[in-house]
């Protein structure tokens, strides 16, 4: 049994050491200011940033979020302040906070990806990108290259030339075949994989008689989404060499525990944020207590005696 609990939690990846696995969806955290007030935000193993663009987006106007049974609809569009306002009024906050920054990048077409790297590239205090190729509720690029193996690919590839951070392919749900992306990204020098992001849905109100959102359809989130999420890291875990991070419904320690079960070596906390904001830290605690009861020296040993 582990003597003390300092490094139960404590992983590498992509050549860097984490506190722990447990890191915060983008979207769900703001720029982390945002949650500053409730908590210490440096006792989490990173803060993954709201997407950000070439250029500021307004996002898609009201409504845009809507509850569904077991999570949310939402179809903000992309709201963001633009890759120049972030280093100049966003950064420095993030910097100084004692945990990794990955900042999730997103863009229209592969040359706008390519210019948000550029100008991000060698800033300090970011450890990592997080390439956006799956969000579901935007007319051009997200998911028209996420869901094409030789366009994610290519936009890792240049994504991965472009950078000095490692660089982390977000993958969408909404393919045929997530394995296929998955490749497909590895082969683009991908330093890891977070999977998944939303699932397309639509509410539509009955009295009314229209969709609840005004871009129609939105991305479904929450634990409604989580068998899926643990089934695709499952199997994503299973064909590539990177290293997997599960996002999809984690509410809880035992929800964490489901992914790092199916391969992954770090989970994101997301919509649970906006209904609990302090379930990442629960978590946290949640998992140096199942390490102790089942005497694993490092929450990286977890899956060792996994039957599936």
């Amino acid at each position: 049994m582990p003597q003390g609990t300092e490094d139960i939690l404590k992983t590498k990846l992509f050549g860097k050491s984490f506190k722990n696995p447990v890191w915060v969806a983008s979207g769900t955290f703001g720029y982390g200011e945002e949650y500053a007030e409730l908590y210490d935000v440096s006792k989490l193993g990173a803060i993954v940033t709201k997407s950000i663009t070439l250029e500021p987006r307004q996002g898609h106007p009201p409504p845009r979020v809507v509850e569904t049974p077991s999570g949310m609809l939402n179809a903000i569009g992309l709201q963001n302040v633009g890759v120049d306002n972030f280093i100049k009024e966003k950064l420095p906050y993030l910097r100084r906070l004692k945990t990794r920054v990955i900042v999730n990048i997103a863009g229209s077409s592969i040359n706008e990806y390519v210019k948000v790297t550029e100008r991000l590239s060698r800033k300090r205090g970011i450890d990592a990108l997080e390439v956006n190729i799956s969000c579901p509720n935007v007319k051009a690029g997200g998911i028209e290259i996420g869901s094409d193996p030789k366009q994610a690919l290519k936009t890792i590839a240049m994504v991965k030339k472009a950078s000095s951070f490692p660089v982390i392919a977000k993958l969408s749900p909404n393919v045929t075949d997530i394995t296929v992306i998955a490749r497909a990204v590895e082969d683009g020098g991908a330093d890891g994989i977070s999977l998944i992001n939303t699932l397309v849905g639509m509410v539509i109100d009955v009295d009314k008689k229209k969709p609840a959102l005004s871009n129609l359809t939105g991305g479904l989130s929450g634990p409604a989404i989580r068998p899926i999420a643990v089934a695709m890291v499952y199997k994503v875990a299973r064909t590539v060499q990177i290293p997997v991070i599960g996002i999809g419904g984690i509410t809880n320690t035992d929800d964490a525990l489901q992914f790092f079960l199916a391969g992954a070596k770090a989970v994101q906390v997301g919509t649970a944020n906006f209904t609990n904001p302090k379930a990442p830290l629960e978590i946290i605690a949640g998992l140096k207590r199942y390490c102790k009861r089942n005497r694993l020296s490092n929450i990286s040993k977890i899956a060792a005696d996994f039957e599936g």
